[in-house]
């Protein structure tokens, strides 16, 4: 079920979210009295992606998938990969500072399925990772071009509740949003993973019994790091004359580069590769 990694729409859509909610056109001033149903924003995405067979692999899958974001009763909510975020702090629409506080549900599916590379394979299927956690953040609308660019930083923490890697995973984000025109919208980010011991050991390392399996060398993590940095250019074009309604298509390039001990794995540097590119196309509608 990678289908549900689909890193254009979870990206443009979490980038855009700000935008789409704070500024739909018939969004009531805080204090105007208006109908808080009237402020209601979801979109749905579906696309197709190519990502990166496992984290730190030299060759990429082509995997389909679907997200969904918007504003319900005041509330943001938006997917990220196979994240799902909830702000339990209300969005004021308009040119204003917005915070976030809010709780993240995640499944990882980080080898759970084969892949191409037969001494990564070796090492045997991984199990799904179920990831709860929470974030906070704030975001400010109207900074540079216009009264509706959005510029958000967040930073998010989510924690293994299955056991898989019984770890942790630290990811500070920030994205730039901002209209070109009522048709078309752009954004920029870039976001680091600063993960636990388990995550590092279950992922990128390698036991002498895996060694025996794979060939691949032995590897242990004994402690903490950043796992990666990535950097994004994504762009949304409305279908229908507007972006905040009806379809849309979005594009965009992902680049991420593997840091420290994740890069010196054999998984990464024996066999695969330290630089990781994503690029994605997909259709979304919004209602």
């Amino acid at each position: 079920m990678r289908a549900l990694t689909l890193a254009l729409s979870a990206a443009v859509l979490a980038a855009a979210s700000p935008a789409l909610a704070q500024n739909a056109p018939n969004a009531a001033p805080p204090g105007a009295g208006g109908d808080v149903a009237d402020n209601n924003r979801i979109t749905i995405g579906i696309g197709a992606a190519t990502l990166p067979d496992y984290e730190g692999a030299n060759s990429n899958t082509i995997t389909p998938g679907a997200v969904a974001i918007g504003v319900v009763g005041g509330h943001d909510f938006f997917t990220r990969g196979t994240q799902l975020y909830v702000n339990l702090l209300k969005t004021q629409p308009g040119p204003v500072l917005n915070y976030e506080l809010g709780v993240i549900g995640a499944l990882r599916f980080q080898r759970t399925n084969k892949v191409d590379n037969l001494q990564v394979r070796a090492l045997g299927e991984l199990d799904t990772a179920y990831e709860v956690g929470g974030y906070a953040g704030v975001s400010k609308t109207g900074v540079i071009t216009s009264e509706y660019d959005t510029l958000t930083a967040r930073v998010a923490y989510v924690h293994d509740v299955s056991s898989t890697h019984d770890s942790y995973v630290i990811t500070p984000q920030i994205n730039y949003t901002t209209p070109l025109s009522i048709r078309t919208l752009v954004s920029l980010g870039a976001s680091a993973d600063y993960v636990g011991k388990g995550y590092g050991r279950t992922y990128f390392g390698v036991s002498p019994i895996g060694t025996r399996l794979s060939g691949l060398r032995t590897y242990d993590i004994n402690d903490s790091g950043f796992k990666n940095v990535n950097v994004s250019f994504f762009v949304l074009q409305s279908l229908s004359g507007d972006i905040r309604r009806g379809l849309g298509v979005g594009a965009g390039v992902l680049y991420g580069k593997m840091l420290g001990k994740y890069k010196n794995s054999p998984l990464v540097r024996d066999v695969g590769d330290s630089d990781q590119i994503a690029a994605a196309a997909g259709l979304t509608y919004t209602f």
